[in-house]
């Protein structure tokens, strides 16, 4: 008989104003389509002095929501990133996770399918590849992508030529591993959290000279993250992945976003969760929600694209959705 799928935890950020609406979709999406996950979603809620404002749930009704719907709040203190960097609570939230293997989501990511179907090996860890070439950005006349990436893996002791797709040309970004931060797992988040911190806070502070033209803000985590799964053995998804950013989970980034470019079953999930009237009554409060979900502005988004050839660059649909009137975050 096979054998059963490895028990996982799943961890996202939430904090006040957007996400904690985000959050109540990840947490009632994962109750509809996996009753039976023997995991537990903890969804990570940053503090500290290094925030200008608090950054916790103040809303009682959406922590009650959140909770009810079977989410553990897991409270931490950033003591690296905080304001100048949200994107680091990813980063440094691994460090008061229960040691357990561990599926990171970003809290803007639905769950669709079973989660048991995933191949998920967590002493290879991986990352989602649904991103495009937006790091690094090399000057005409500076280093190109191969010097800057190289100039990393040296920085880390990393041996650079594993970790190449030779299937792709030379300078050809795709080449290079380079991962979307929207999900990512490994089986130990005390050993990942801490190479990821090391990784990316040493990137920020010193920096090898070939990315002095390179901006780090937002794509530190992105630019950290490749090294610290090569540096653990792991590397770019295979096919038993595939359900991660396809059947099985959907990241959807913004909700016109999501009505223009995602599955019908994705806006079925989505529609369907966000009608249960304790879901609804939270998420109307929040204008985009309400306006994209109860007002019908998400028929509209989805009626302004065809899903089998839709735009290649995202770009292009933020544009036509604003020129719409129907772009809301």
């Amino acid at each position: 008989m096979p054998a059963d799928p490895p028990s996982f935890n799943i961890l996202a950020v939430v904090q006040k104003g957007r996400l904690q609406y985000e959050a109540v979709l990840l947490a009632a999406s994962l109750r509809a389509t996996n009753p039976g996950f023997a995991g537990r979603l903890y969804l990570a809620e940053p503090s500290g002095p290094l925030w200008q404002e608090d950054p916790r749930l103040e809303d009682a009704a959406t922590r009650e929501l959140l909770e009810r719907l079977g989410a553990t709040i897991l409270p931490f203190e950033n003591r690296v990133f905080g304001q100048s960097y949200p994107q680091g609570n990813k980063i440094e939230a691994l460090a008061a996770l229960p040691e357990a293997p561990f599926l990171f989501l970003d809290t803007d990511t639905l769950i669709t399918g079973p989660l048991d179907t995933l191949g998920l090996d967590f002493t290879r860890p991986a990352a989602s590849m649904r991103r495009e070439d937006t790091w690094p950005v090399p000057e005409p006349y500076g280093p190109d992508h191969e010097a800057i990436w190289r100039s990393l893996y040296d920085r880390f002791g990393l041996d650079f030529a594993s970790s190449l797709d030779l299937s792709q040309p030379e300078g050809h970004w795709r080449r290079y591993l380079y991962f979307n931060a929207g999900w990512f797992f490994h089986e130990s988040p005390r050993r990942f959290g801490r190479l990821f911190l090391d990784y990316a806070r040493a990137i920020r502070d010193d920096p090898p000279p070939e990315l002095v033209c390179q901006s780090l803000d937002p794509w530190l985590d992105q630019v950290a993250l490749p090294l610290v799964i090569h540096a653990l053995g792991g590397g770019r998804p295979g096919p038993e992945l595939d359900g991660l950013d396809g059947e099985v989970t959907c990241h959807w980034r913004l909700l016109p976003l999501l009505y223009a470019r995602e599955s019908d079953r994705v806006v079925q999930v989505l529609e369907q969760i966000a009608a249960e009237p304790a879901v609804k009554q939270v998420l109307k409060t929040y204008p985009p929600f309400r306006k994209l979900l109860y007002q019908g502005k998400g028929a509209e988004a989805r009626a302004l694209f065809d899903r089998a050839a839709l735009p290649r660059r995202e770009q292009a649909i933020r544009n036509g959705l604003k020129r719409a009137g129907l772009w809301a975050r």
